[in-house]
């Protein structure tokens, strides 16, 4: 589990297809403290760590978490936020993020406000994929709040520490982002389906 609140960023340094998969290295601060086995959101992706050194961490993504997610766009330069998982004993900053991306959303849009920046974000638009004003969205890994809900579309505000501590400073509009909507949302979504039946 995870709480959306990004610790670092890292940078792709190689990929290697294997078969289906596609294993990934990273260079990032906290790649000297991982371990082999460890969970860590990549861009909101729960990932596992199959090697690590003082420098370098690679990590795997199956066929299954490529088409749900941003991965097949990463290049060797590409920039990823990073989060391990949350300690049982830590602080829950953002909210509860399972790093299960639901699907990808393109950005539409992006204001600059003279001192924080509205980014609008376009996704399918499916039943199970919703959101609420002043409600929680993970966006590339990133717990943020919801400040403008429409169906297919949102936007969220971003203040300066996130856009200069996460990738939201490289975003561009047409750039495809990994989505995780709220977990309660799509429970009660889903017991209100069952219930109409």
């Amino acid at each position: 589990m995870f709480t959306g609140i990004i610790e670092t960023t890292g940078q792709i340094t190689a990929i290697h297809p294997e078969g289906t998969n596609l294993h990934f290295t990273l260079s990032s601060p906290i790649s000297k403290e991982l371990k082999i086995d460890q969970s860590v959101a990549h861009n909101g992706a729960c990932l596992t760590v199959i090697k690590c050194d003082d420098q370098y961490h690679t990590v795997t993504a199956i066929a299954e978490t490529s088409a749900k997610t941003n991965l097949g766009f990463w290049k060797v330069g590409s920039k990823v936020n990073l989060e391990r998982c949350m300690p049982a004993n830590g602080r829950f900053d953002g909210h509860i993020v399972q790093g299960h991306v639901d699907t990808t959303g393109k950005c539409a849009n992006i204001v600059e406000m003279n001192g924080s920046w509205i980014f609008s974000f376009s996704h399918p638009n499916e039943s199970n994929f919703i959101t609420v004003e002043k409600g929680s969205i993970c966006i590339n890994g990133t717990s943020l709040t919801v400040v403008n809900s429409a169906a297919g579309s949102f936007d969220v505000a971003i203040i300066p520490y996130t856009f200069h501590n996460t990738i939201f400073n490289t975003l561009k509009v047409g750039d495809t982002v990994n989505l995780e909507f709220d977990i309660i949302g799509k429970y009660v979504e889903k017991m209100l389906a069952l219930r109409d039946k």
